[in-house]
């Protein structure tokens, strides 16, 4: 009986060691989703920068060029026409 009792105790202290270690790789666990959703929402927040950027770029070469600037002209040529087309098709489809 007693040798029964040994194993009893074993296992009741493995088993209290393996519930030890789920709590302390839940709470990892939770720690690193925190992160990673910390990680996701810092990329996104980078995309929109870098869009805005982008943007902005845009609009300073546009600028650039109608203040003289040789280097862009062909870009704002570009845009322009782009906007007179888009300009264009809004008036089409206003007159139907």
């Amino acid at each position: 009986m007693s040798e029964f009792s040994e194993i009893l105790i074993s296992v009741e202290q493995k088993i209290v060691k393996l519930a030890e270690k789920k709590q302390d790789l839940q709470r990892k666990n939770d720690l690193l989703h925190n992160e990673l959703k910390k990680s996701e929402e810092l990329i996104k927040n980078q995309v929109l920068e870098i869009q805005n950027l982008k943007s902005e770029i845009e609009s300073l070469k546009i600028v650039n060029s109608l203040l003289g600037s040789e280097e862009n002209k062909r870009d704002t040529k570009l845009k322009i026409n782009s906007l007179i087309r888009e300009i264009d098709y809004c008036i089409a489809q206003l007159s139907d």
